[in-house]
């Protein structure tokens, strides 16, 4: 197994199992990341060369707790008491559900993970930042930039948050956690979601197995919560968005814009599902964030051709969304909408209105460059194109944007 990639998507989807497991046995949770890292580490290193282990989630939690222990034996006392727990436990307590559970231990450790992230005792910046660390698999620099806020912010919030959940029992989720995390966890969930379908950078516009897991996973939370709208809408904006993946790049890894794209290279059984989770979504409760943008999301994959597309609806639905949650980037959306409906004019007057917020983040500038292309203005455009590539860190994006400014005219 030489190729990284795959080596790489191997250990994103083990992690936050193996972490599960050490803290599930152990706690910890602080010191228990510290060497599952250790052990993801030790992987990349040899499975590349010497070839994926027959059980690569036991080999893993081996390594892992190979370091827990050697790290934990420096306190003569709590050495004695891992060695005694160690001897009482029997050798399969790491896959083996308790007697009589019918449950998969893997995938119901992560979903204890999320949860147990989602502390109510931590803050909720703290619970997203620890939950996208955790069971994301994200670097505290991919974080930073979710949040636009500084490496070293995220790092002491992070590293807070490990300390503030230290001790809490590791248990499955029960109704009271419900009511108390989910909202947390529904916004860890999207933000893994979007990584892994646009890479804020490196050299790939996707990281599939990223925006995979986030689907499992929320899966996993319908699966516990079946008859929640804001659940089931979440799941149908996540499938479809990543309907839309294979028409996304080109035959060299370049990024297609949506009103470029192939239709026809689209998921049509991924939309279907999504478009019925919509509707089940929408009849489940008041429209909320996810219901309104899995409906936005909704008529983009329903329109035929770009042409086709239904902006006014588009527009409305943007209107109710904004209102109920004044997002920036939701807003930045609504004027996109607003410049398909009413010509890019007024949309640039509503993008104006976001620049202290967003004057940072390059899809503002991309944004702005592609209504002043609409206008007519390709001096603006060209300018606004170069200041959306100097923004981004993603390679792909930044080829695009420099492509779109190379191709406007001179004067």
């Amino acid at each position: 197994m030489r190729r990284t990639a795959e080596t790489e998507d191997l250990l994103r989807r083990h992690a936050p199992q193996v972490l599960g497991a050490l803290v599930r046995r152990y706690g910890h949770f602080d010191a228990a990341e510290d060497a599952v890292q250790e052990s993801l580490l030790a992987a990349a290193r040899q499975w590349p060369e010497k070839g994926l282990p027959e059980n690569p989630r036991g080999w893993l939690i081996k390594v892992a707790s190979r370091r827990l222990t050697d790290q934990l034996r420096s306190d003569e006392a709590r050495r004695r008491r891992e060695e005694t727990a160690a001897a009482l436990t029997p050798r399969d307590s790491f896959t083996a559900p308790p007697p009589g559970e019918r449950r998969a231990p893997s995938e119901d450790d992560t979903l204890t993970l999320l949860f147990l992230c989602c502390h109510p005792d931590l803050a909720p910046a703290a619970q997203i930042a620890l939950t996208l660390r955790a069971v994301g698999g994200l670097t505290t620099a991919e974080i930073a930039r979710a949040h636009m806020v500084p490496e070293a912010t995220m790092a002491q919030r992070i590293s807070r948050a490990k300390k503030r959940i230290h001790g809490v029992p590791f248990r499955p989720p029960g109704p009271e956690d419900h009511e108390q995390r989910l909202a947390a966890v529904l916004q860890v969930l999207y933000l893994i979601f979007n990584e892994g379908y646009t890479a804020t950078s490196g050299s790939h516009l996707h990281r599939a197995a990223l925006a995979r897991e986030a689907i499992r996973l929320t899966r996993s939370v319908r699966r516990l919560l079946p008859r929640n709208g804001a659940v089931t809408g979440l799941l149908a904006l996540m499938l479809l968005t990543d309907a839309r993946t294979p028409a996304r790049t080109g035959p060299h890894g370049e990024l297609v814009p949506l009103d470029e794209q192939d239709r026809n290279r689209w998921d049509r059984e991924t939309i279907a599902e999504g478009v019925a989770l919509v509707e089940e979504a929408l009849r489940q409760g008041p429209a909320g964030v996810y219901q309104l943008q899995a409906a936005i999301a909704a008529l983009h994959d329903e329109a035929a051709r770009a042409e086709d597309t239904d902006w006014p609806q588009i527009l409305a639905l943007y209107d109710i969304l904004v209102r109920r949650a004044p997002e920036p980037m939701a807003e930045l959306g609504r004027a996109v909408a607003v410049a398909m409906v009413h010509g890019p004019g007024e949309g640039l007057a509503e993008a104006g209105k976001l620049e202290d917020r967003l004057g940072g983040h390059h899809r503002f500038h991309a944004v702005r460059a592609h209504l002043l292309e609409k206008a007519g203005d390709t001096e603006g455009a060209r300018a606004a194109y170069e200041s959306a590539a100097r923004h981004t860190l993603s390679l792909p994006e930044s080829r695009y944007l420099l492509m779109r400014a190379a191709r406007l005219p001179r004067d």
